[in-house]
Order: structure tokens, then sequence, then C-alpha cells
């Protein structure tokens, strides 16, 4: 292993936002819509609308830092550079919370769906499998995994497609085309705005991945010009994915009345919209859509842990060098696949209570961030544009997050306030040691 500064950039605008997109893994609507449809009172479309626009707000502003700046790190760096080292770390330290629980859940999750189609074998060994094969294809040049996600995301793509079709077709001969052409899944007169604010703050974290593409910057051609335009398109893609597939399960199921789980409603959709048969090839598409995810986040956390290794926060020995031959951070992945397979001692409901707390930290210390850097550090305050650029838009996108944050699981919220008294007993070690913290642009 050696230590670079600097690697070869591979990857274009697409790969990264193709990336981005599998991060956040489309098929999720299908996983949360019997969720959001009950606090809606089935209005599904229109919380992820409200979602969309709280999300696009925080990623105008990673694509703002992004734009000018070449780092790696997300928040992290970000947060450091307006901030100072200090609020970079925990900003870094409590994102890291969020990015190694991802991939994480995408292993249970994939090692669930296994374990339904071939329950021959023990969850245990899908685990493992799981986790070893996500891995191994992080240990190999990012190229690698940039085509993989292409065909892992495109492939489910093509199932939702279908199921479009057979949404409109099962509509149009039970009920007659017309009823296709409705508005009702996005508004009625009776609808209340406090059910689809609770609803989108579930739904906003559907759009997790916009941020991870920044963690590529490196990685990645021209990455002041691609990289903030991959954070944009990864939020409109996903968004506009994330709703049309919502517009059409919500028209044929208007209600949760047909479900008999509708915390875990996708076997049920799939199942009276397209037949048993459907229903497999479309869970076999599911377990891609989660391999793809698997392996877009588990690059985005050893990227993390890479960058937080450069700047000594963790042992630079290990995180802060590159495989001379493979050019990925191979001590990282290594243990982000560690990490990984605890999966085996770990309860799906019990992990995802966790998630989300590192991300809200993260999502206000960037729009705060740009407010700092922009409008008090750097001065643009004069004329209208800078006032709504540097001013008004990232505060608005603060608020935003505020929302969130009263909407916070309180399982996320302790735990995540114990990983933040990690942190500081973390950073008062390593002062009483004398070890700086200074953010690099390594990698």
């Amino acid at each position: 292993m050696e230590n670079k500064t600097s690697s070869l950039k591979k990857l274009s605008l697409w790969q990264v936002t193709i990336i981005g997109i599998a991060y956040m893994t489309p098929m999720t609507v299908f996983d949360t819509f019997g969720i959001v449809s009950g606090i809606t009172n089935g209005h599904v479309p229109l919380a992820y609308l409200l979602a969309l626009g709280a999300m696009l707000l925080t990623a105008w502003s990673y694509a703002r830092f992004s734009k000018n700046s070449e780092k790696s790190g997300s928040a992290y760096s970000y947060t450091a550079e307006s901030l100072g080292p200090k609020s970079g770390f925990f900003v870094g330290w409590c994102s890291l919370l969020d990015y190694l629980l991802l991939p994480l859940i995408n292993v249970l999750l994939a090692a669930i769906y296994l374990t339904a189609l071939i329950p021959s074998l023990p969850y245990w060994f899908w685990v493992i499998v799981s986790a070893s094969l996500v891995t191994l294809v992080n240990c190999f040049r990012i190229r690698l995994l940039a085509n993989l996600s292409l065909l892992f995301v495109f492939a489910p793509i093509i199932l939702m497609v279908i199921f479009v079709y057979l949404v409109i077709k099962g509509i149009g001969s039970t009920q007659g085309y017309e009823h296709v052409l409705t508005l009702a899944p996005l508004w009625h007169e009776h609808q209340s705005l406090l059910p689809l604010v609770a609803g989108a703050s579930v739904l906003c974290f559907s759009f997790l991945g916009f941020d991870a593409v920044t963690t590529l910057s490196n990685e990645t051609k021209q990455p002041t010009k691609n990289i903030p335009r991959a954070v944009m398109l990864t939020t409109l893609a996903g968004g506009l994915i994330f709703f049309t597939a919502a517009w059409f399960i919500q028209l044929y199921f208007p209600n949760n009345l047909r479900f008999q789980h509708p915390s875990e409603a996708l076997p049920e959709i799939v199942l009276y919209v397209g037949g048993a048969f459907f229903q497999s090839v479309f869970l076999c598409g599911q377990i891609m859509n989660t391999v793809a995810s698997g392996l877009a986040s588990h690059a985005s956390a050893s990227r993390l842990l890479y960058i937080m290794g450069t700047d000594n926060i963790f042992p630079k020995k290990y995180f802060g060098t590159i495989h001379i031959s493979l050019g990925t951070p191979f001590f990282s992945v290594l243990f982000v696949g560690l990490i990984s397979m605890s999966a085996v001692f770990l309860d799906l409901a019990q992990v995802v209570s966790l998630i989300s707390f590192g991300a809200l930290v993260a999502f206000t210390a960037v729009n705060f961030s740009v407010f700092m850097k922009f409008y008090i550090k750097d001065k643009q305050r004069s004329g209208f544009k800078n006032k709504f650029l540097n001013l008004f838009l990232p505060l608005t996108s603060v608020f935003s997050i505020i929302c969130l944050w009263l909407n916070l699981d309180s399982s996320s919220l302790m735990f995540g306030c114990f990983w933040l008294a990690l942190g500081i007993l973390l950073f008062i070690y390593k002062t009483i040691k004398k070890q700086s913290i200074a953010i690099s642009n390594a990698y």
C-alpha cells in the first residue's frame, strides 16, 4: 500500500449519477408506500413532492460547495472548510454513523430476501455471502463498481416500468382508461398539510445518496463541474422515479385496506398487480436493487473513512492509504465489510431505527456552512442574487431540515447522542495526545 494524494480520475458524470441513484435504492418506494400512505391518508405522491423540494434545497448546498472545491469527504470537508477543523471533525464523526449503518442495512435486506427465496440455507450464510461479495467488488477500482451499478439499477427500473404498464392495463380493463387520468393520488379537498409533512419527513431519507456522490470527487473527471451536476441529477432522477412509482401505486391502491401488512407492503403490491410469477421476478429485482445500494454505500463509507484517515482522525497507516495495484482504500473497504458482517447478530428493525441522525447533522451543517462561507466569510452579500443564494436559500434549507429533526425517531436520537459522546471522547484523547486534526485534500 501507499499513501497517495491523487488517483486516476475515471468516473464520468453519468457514472457518478448512477452510483448516487444506486445508493438511493429506487425500489424503496414500494417498501415505504404502505407506511406513508397510512400517514398521509393516501397521498404518497404529494408527500414525495414535498420531500423532493426539501432535498433539492439541501442538494443545492452540496452542489454549491462541490463546485468550489475538489475535496472529497462531503459534509466533513465542507464544514471544516467553512467552520473549522473541529466542527468538521464532529460533523464527519456523526455522518460516519449513517455511512457505516447503510451498508449494514443493505446486507441485512439482501440476506432477508435471499433467505426467503432459498430457505434451505441459513440467514447467517447469506449475510456472509452478501457482505463478502460487496466488499470484494469494492476492493477493485471504482469503474467496476460504476459498471455493476449501471446493471443493478436499470434492471429494477425496467421492472418498475413493467409494473406501471400492468397498473395502467389493470385499471383500464376494470374501470376504464379515463380513471388513469386523474389527480386523485395528488390531492383532495379534505387533505390537511400536517400529515403530508409527517409523510414527507419519512420519505426524505429515501433521498440519501445525493450527498454520497461528493465523496467520489477525487475519482471523478472534472469534479468541480461534474460533481455538482451529479448531486442535482441524482436528486431529481431519484425524485422522478419515486414520484412516478408512488403515483401509479396510489392509483391502484387508494388506501391501505387491501394490505395485511402495510409496513411490509411490497410483496402484496406486486402480487395484486402482476400475480405470483411477477412477484417472484420483482423480488429478484429488489435483491439486485439492494446489492446496487450496498455497493454504492460501501464505496462511500470507505471513502469517508479514508479521508478521515488521511486527516489523522483514524490511524493513517491503515485508513489513510491506497492500495498500489487496486487503487482503492483497501483497508477501509475491508473495515466496512467487517462492520457489515455484524448483521449476523442484528435485527433489521433495530438498525433502521438508528439511521438518519448522522444525515440530519450533515444536512444541517452543510446548509449552514453555505451561509457562513459565502455570506459571512467571503462577504458575497451585494445584490438580490447573492442575498438569495447565500442567505435565503441556505437558511430556508436549514429550516426544512429542522422539520425533519422534529420527526426524528427517539431511538435514532438517543443512539446518535451516544455516538456523538464517543466522538467527544476521541477528540479529547487526540487533544491530550496533541494529535492534530487537519483537513486535507487527499485521494
